[in-house]
């Protein structure tokens, strides 16, 4: 089983913007490459942080409004959210090592 959090529009605010604890949203989509190479990384990522950080996944192809909202124009794009704000933007391929860095400064 998953420990991501499967996004869309409609619980986006509850799931990202009113969570006390600090999320990382993958932005990405079936179809690509890069997306499915980080699909696992995420996927540890969401088990070693669980109970520190809220791992979730936004499919970009079925939360449009979302992905416009923030900006998205390529993806993977990683967004890290504390507060309900945007606190990092990591766009492309990102190495696990990056990506724990980067969570390691908001928790």
């Amino acid at each position: 089983m998953s420990s991501e959090i499967q996004l869309t529009e409609d619980n986006f605010e509850t799931e990202v913007i009113k969570c006390a604890t600090p999320v990382l949203v993958d932005f990405w989509a079936p179809w690509c490459g890069p997306c499915r190479m980080i699909g696992p990384l995420i996927e540890e990522i969401a088990k070693e942080y669980v109970g520190k950080v809220k791992v979730c996944k936004l499919n970009t192809d079925d939360c449009q409004v979302t992905a416009s909202t923030y900006g998205i124009s390529a993806i993977p794009t990683i967004l890290l959210f504390k507060g309900g704000k945007v606190t990092k933007q990591l766009v492309g391929l990102q190495p696990k090592e990056e990506l724990k860095k980067q969570l390691d400064k908001l928790i």
